[in-house]
């Protein structure tokens, strides 16, 4: 059985930083994309970055880009994304998200077959 656990999230004050790590277990992912989406209240769910497998490929939102940067490591099946600058604007549920094939819509949450548990960040001001 495929699972996704996401860890890191917390509490944080405007300015801050946070690095969420997403685990994944029971197949490897070293040649599929995998990124991070998140929801915030009242929101739908929103791309944030993703990066194909061998790290080549890398996207992300334009409100994160030179803030939060996604990387992984492929020996231990994770990956991270590391938020700095933080802002209020950023709290969400983050939900790490895995595709069982390759596909490079990585904007798309249809593109992906596994999706993780969600980890809460507040970012206060």
């Amino acid at each position: 059985q495929v699972q996704l656990v996401e860890s890191g999230g917390g509490l944080v004050q405007a300015g801050g930083s946070l690095r969420l790590s997403c685990a994944a277990s029971g197949r490897t992912f070293s040649t599929n994309p995998m990124g991070w989406f998140r929801q915030a209240p009242g929101k739908d769910r929103e791309f944030v970055a993703a990066m194909s497998g061998s790290g080549n490929i890398i996207d992300y939102i334009e409100s994160v880009k030179g803030r939060f940067t996604i990387s992984r490591d492929n020996a231990k099946n994770t990956v991270y994304l590391q938020m700095n600058s933080l802002k209020p604007e950023d709290t969400a549920v983050y939900y790490c998200a895995a595709d069982g094939g390759v596909t490079y819509n990585f904007r798309a949450s249809r593109s992906y077959d596994y999706w993780g548990q969600g980890t809460q960040v507040t970012v206060s001001s």
